[in-house]
């Protein structure tokens, strides 16, 4: 007994010392262990207004939302209506990226809700007020590698963020697909929503698949989880394939694929163990079929292919021809599926993804990428975000990441849409810098970047059209004439973000 009694004082001494309490044994038929404790006092699941209401949510902060629902999201305008019917004011919006769906928007705009915004991209109704001068702030865009950084660094900081989930267990594990046997809506990667449940200060995830605990695998952690709110439909998966990512019969795009697929075969860059990525394009995506055919006559395989992941992409990878997804964002309902059933089909954040911070960043061990572009210049610079006619129309995306880190970075465009020539003088939106760029395909030649001299005679050893991007800007203007410079007033209206924070370029309003 007396050892106790020596052991206790020891242990007392100790704690004094330590600044800590003593240990005392509470086991008894009553006693709860914290974890069972939390579970049950602390149900994280409620309603939307109540939510935004202990969320600690007031006029000024900023509020974010990932795309990955795309042309069906049903969320952003949920949420911003709600907090409009709350009175909220001056909020700022940091989305990922902002869709036609998202029109509704015009009007919280007008009536002070929302009055900045910060995105990769805007289309449709609510992109063409905001290029007339809705806003008073311009629109601030960075790309999905950008935005990532600037959220872990602070440079974007999120005080509530509104997490759409396909399915969430009432603690807060959350992801973009389902176990249900009639899953109300997937979407596959949350990606790009996961740095906004990293780093956010509070975060509420909306699902309408509320799952027993515990929902796993999870993309989000119940540890970075304030708030689950239950709603009848977050999404419309039909709708994720919908816009700029598309399957094509168009034959000039057709032609296009073909040249990327034998400029890639043709690189120096194609061998065992290469990693791909394609844009969301036509002529993009429709590459990979023809990559596919020599992969399987050469006995080629690819180590990953990263990016937003396709069903062409899945194919592969079932064939044995690409070993490893790293998906950032699935495209369709197909790859959305095998991230689920699939453990060599990983999900990343935007971080992980193109992060020009994060050293294992899988941009750095990217070998090739195929990007397309609305305008590409005689110094080789893309623009993907403001039309010829001055207004806003898509989306930075992962375009000035990829083209920076990868190995070969092409470019795939027409030389003409329509009257509207693609090759120009100088672009009207700088997106990607053209020291960046290594190769720019269209339907009348090949034109190498000048510091990339070995991939020219590559090329052209293999009989490829190889130009000058000079003699390309001609051609259009032979065809087409000089275009008319565009009626840009003096507002500016968005601010384009470089990846390192610095400013790249600005978009002034249009006044036609």
């Amino acid at each position: 007994m007396s050892n106790i009694k020596e052991r206790m004082q020891d242990i007392k001494v100790a704690a004094q010392k330590m600044g800590k309490a003593v240990y005392e044994d509470r086991q008894s038929p009553k006693h709860i262990t914290p974890r069972q404790e939390y579970q049950k006092e602390c149900s994280k699941v409620t309603t939307l207004e109540e939510a935004i209401l202990k969320s600690g949510l007031r006029d000024g902060m900023t509020i974010s939302f990932h795309h990955h629902f795309r042309g069906g999201d049903k969320v952003v305008n949920m949420v911003v209506e709600k907090l409009a019917a709350m009175g909220f004011k001056n909020l700022h919006l940091a989305s990922s990226s902002l869709q036609d769906v998202h029109t509704p928007l015009i009007e919280h705009i007008r009536n002070g809700v929302i009055t900045k915004i910060s995105t990769s991209g805007l289309r449709g109704d609510l992109a063409n007020e905001i290029s007339h001068g809705l806003m008073e702030e311009p629109v601030i865009f960075r790309s999905h590698g950008g935005r990532g950084s600037a959220i872990a660094t602070g440079d974007l900081h999120i005080d509530v963020a509104f997490l759409a989930a396909s399915s969430c267990d009432p603690l807060g594990n959350a992801c973009g697909y389902s176990r249900s046997e009639e899953p109300k809506s997937i979407c596959g990667s949350l990606g790009y929503a996961l740095p906004d449940a990293q780093y956010a200060d509070k975060v509420v995830i909306i699902t309408d698949d509320l799952v027993p605990y515990p929902n796993t695998p999870n993309s989000i952690s119940e540890r970075n989880v304030d708030f689950v709110v239950e709603v009848p439909s977050v999404g419309d998966s039909s709708k994720i394939a919908s816009g700029a990512i598309r399957d094509t019969k168009n034959p000039r795009d057709i032609l296009l694929a073909k040249q990327a697929a034998k400029v890639i075969i043709n690189s120096g860059y194609f061998r065992n163990g290469f990693s791909i990525q394609t844009g969301s394009g036509g002529a993009s995506l429709a590459a990979v079929k023809y990559i596919r055919e020599e992969m399987l006559a050469q006995n080629i395989k690819a180590s990953f292919a990263l990016g937003g992941i396709t069903a062409h992409m899945v194919k592969l990878h079932e064939e044995g021809l690409i070993e490893r997804l790293i998906d950032v964002q699935s495209f369709d309902k197909v790859a959305a599926e095998s991230l689920k059933n699939n453990p060599m089909h990983k999900e990343v954040s935007a971080n992980e993804y193109a992060s020009a911070d994060e050293p294992g960043s899988a941009t750095h061990y990217l070998d090739i990428v195929i990007l397309s572009a609305l305008e590409v210049d005689e110094n080789f610079n893309v623009n993907v975000l403001v039309g010829s006619d001055g207004i806003i129309r898509g989306a930075i995306g992962g375009h000035p990441d990829t083209a920076a880190d990868s190995a070969l970075s092409i470019i795939v465009c027409p030389l003409l849409r329509g009257r509207i020539p693609c090759v120009v003088e100088n672009v009207t939106t700088l997106i990607t810098p053209g020291s960046t760029v290594d190769v720019v395909v269209t339907e009348y030649g090949i034109a190498v970047n000048p510091r990339r001299p070995e991939i020219a005679e590559r090329l052209q050893k293999a009989g490829l059209n190889i130009v000058d991007i000079h003699a390309l800007k001609n051609k259009a203007e032979s065809i087409i004439g000089h275009a008319a410079p565009l009626p840009f007033g003096n507002k500016v209206v968005g601010v384009v973000m470089n990846r390192d924070g610095s400013v790249m370029d600005v978009i002034k309003n249009i006044e036609a």
